[in-house]
């Protein structure tokens, strides 16, 4: 029997608004932490952000805060090597160091996959983990070492398609069919994608119901 990864459906009223509620207020950034024993406490649930350098991560949360300089990109990709914590109503939204990068020296590279190891084996409040992929590519096989990663880790995680308004018909359609293709393989995938746009704002009120039904 073919294994299905629908798109996530439209929450209702009800879930929108909870998913709204939880980003009206103001969003802070608390701090970036370069090892396990800067970590904030662990008093709330948490989500994080995963992905590939340039996938639109920074841009994605800015939109999910409402908050354009919240998250902020680099023009090197792999400079950023902290986790960095921000607050959203009652929840840590956690940013990860984005990962595929070439250019950052091996001793970096090193350092920042223990710390991700330790960070998504070690942290109970742990949530869920969005994986964003972009839409225009589908996923890599960077991708599938991170979702190797997060089964090991026993950490849930879930698909955020990124920039699919840079695509459309059947070149969506493939990456999304590669996509669901890599999921298949990895226990800890959660079955539905979310499809997002930043620029348009697509897919952010859907992204904000999801979380806010998390925590």
């Amino acid at each position: 029997m073919e294994l299905r990864f629908p798109e996530v459906k439209t929450p209702d009223e009800a879930s929108l608004e909870a998913g709204r509620m939880l980003f009206a207020g103001e969003t802070e950034f608390v701090k970036g932490v370069v090892a396990m024993d800067g970590l904030p406490p662990a008093d709330r649930t948490e989500v994080c952000f995963a992905g590939r350098s340039n996938v639109g991560k920074s841009s994605l949360i800015n939109a999910l805060t409402g908050r354009k300089g919240l998250a902020r990109a680099s023009n090197t990709p792999g400079r950023t090597q902290e986790i960095n914590f921000f607050t959203a109503g009652d929840i840590y939204v956690v940013d990860l160091p984005g990962y595929g990068f070439a250019n950052a020296p091996v001793a970096v590279v090193e350092k920042w996959q223990r710390l991700l190891k330790q960070y998504l084996s070690g942290r109970q409040t742990l949530r869920r983990v969005f994986v964003l992929i972009d839409a225009r590519h589908g996923a890599k096989a960077v991708d599938e070492e991170i979702m190797s990663l997060l089964d090991k880790s026993a950490v849930t995680f879930q698909v955020v398609m990124t920039k699919v308004d840079k695509v459309k018909g059947a070149a969506l359609d493939d990456a999304m069919a590669r996509t669901r293709a890599a999921l298949a393989k990895h226990p800890a995938a959660f079955p539905e994608l979310i499809l997002t746009s930043s620029e348009k704002g697509e897919g952010i009120a859907t992204l904000r119901a999801v979380i806010a039904g998390i925590s």
